[in-house]
């Protein structure tokens, strides 16, 4: 995965409806992000061979959403999701199951680089 910071748009699979969008930053093997009511933490590995990466990440809610009811919110504990994925020069697609409460939620993920980071 290039070093940089992307937008990031969710969609939920398996007949969920549900999509949330934000920006995240993938540096040397970090992950860090969010958008109005969530952040995100984790790590990935990136395989330069086949343009292709996985990772785990932390989703915790930053600001209570009384009318909103944003992707993997709502939990009084962390989220944890793993995702896999692939990824060009500006772009990336991200696959992923988050374990929300006693759920899975599958989701896809597009990403588009907005600058880089180095």
């Amino acid at each position: 995965m290039k070093n940089a910071l992307y937008s990031i748009h969710v969609d939920l699979l398996d007949g969920r409806s549900g999509k949330g969008s934000g920006v995240v930053v993938f540096r040397d093997g970090q992950i860090l992000g969010g958008d109005a009511y969530l952040f995100y933490v984790g790590s990935y590995v990136s395989n330069a061979d086949n343009n292709t990466f996985k990772g785990e990440v932390t989703v915790r809610q930053h600001t209570p959403s009384p009318l909103q009811s944003p992707l993997f919110g709502g939990q009084n504990q962390p989220v944890g999701i793993g995702v896999t994925g692939a990824f060009t020069e500006t772009a990336a697609t991200m696959n992923g199951t988050a374990l929300v409460g006693k759920a899975s939620q599958i989701f896809r993920a597009t990403l588009r680089k907005l600058a880089d980071t180095e």
